[in-house]
């Protein structure tokens, strides 16, 4: 399989990327239907990206085993780095102790040890407004986690400050820039660096899901969006524009139902390139727009189907 093109920009390096892996409707669309034992979505995945950003992590800490076993998936591409969630023990409950740490520290070791950890997201809900208690968690958190390249995704508005950005660039925080519904108070794009690592977060822009509450809508409904490419192109020149400030910039799409996050980040690359990209094919056979950008010819389905 041909290897993608690196993105091209002014300073940093770019890397893009989905967010998570197991999801169960990317069978037979990003993944082929029918798999060796050997298989596994992370190593398949690496051929295609230079980062993933890791879901679980939001919801539990990691084992270290498998951690270890994720560092071994994707050694063949030596540019590789995993971004992962901070536990959301600490950043949407009121307070994690000591052993949640250890927990949570000891999931991630095996990632930082072996270089492969590019960014620590602490994620916080739409309801995290800029208030002197969530000032002082965002203080907390920061001096807690000090010594892991750390990033912050607020998405209210009223964190839009220049006070606020100072503060991250003080203490070494990144800033998530965020692609999401703009609804009241929502946060705009944005194309800051405060920090090292440079970050942007694609969400998708479903906005009669975003914040529905409607127990018949499923959650996946809310990523449930395709970008367009004239939607796609903005985010490109925030890309750079962050990678001009930031070494190490990570773009990440969460538009994950049905491999839309796989598809537009292809798109993503080939827009900071301008070169063709490698494709999966089961993904080329459900969205034939990728074919423009594909570096290889389309492969009839029954020869995709059996690997």
């Amino acid at each position: 399989m041909a290897r993608k093109a690196d993105p091209e920009h002014a300073k940093g390096q770019i890397r893009v990327g989905p967010a998570g892996w197991s999801y169960a409707d990317w069978t037979g669309i990003v993944y082929p239907a029918r798999r060796g034992p050997d298989f596994h979505e992370a190593a398949f995945l690496a051929d295609y990206f230079d980062t993933i950003e890791i879901n679980t992590t939001f919801y539990q800490p990691l084992r270290p085993e498998t951690a270890r076993r994720w560092v071994e998936l994707v050694s063949k591409n030596a540019k590789f780095l995993f971004t992962a969630k901070l536990w959301q023990r600490f950043t949407h409950e009121r307070e994690a102790g000591d052993e949640d740490e250890r927990a949570f520290r000891a999931g991630l070791a095996p990632l930082a040890e072996a270089g492969r950890l590019g960014a620590l997201l602490m994620q916080f809900p739409f309801s995290f407004h800029n208030t002197p208690e969530n000032r002082a968690k965002l203080e907390s958190l920061a001096r807690r986690f000090r010594d892991f390249p750390l990033v912050a995704e607020v998405r209210h508005a009223t964190w839009n400050r220049r006070d606020f950005f100072e503060w991250l660039h003080a203490k070494g925080v990144g800033f998530c820039n965020i692609d999401q519904p703009v609804i009241g108070r929502s946060m705009k794009p944005t194309e800051r660096a405060t920090a090292p690592v440079g970050y942007i977060r694609l969400h998708g822009r479903r906005y009669d899901t975003w914040f529905s509450d409607d127990p018949g809508s499923p959650p996946e409904e809310r990523y449930n969006y395709l970008y367009a490419g004239a939607e796609l192109e903005p985010w490109a020149e925030r890309a750079r524009h962050v990678a001009r400030h930031a070494p190490s910039t990570f773009v990440i799409t969460n538009n994950h139902f049905q491999g839309k996050a796989v598809v537009n980040a292809l798109e993503l690359i080939h827009l900071l390139t301008q070169a063709k990209v490698s494709v999966p094919e089961p993904l080329r056979h459900h969205y034939p727009e990728l074919n423009k950008i594909a570096n290889e010819p389309e492969r009839e389905p029954t020869l995709f189907s059996e690997l």
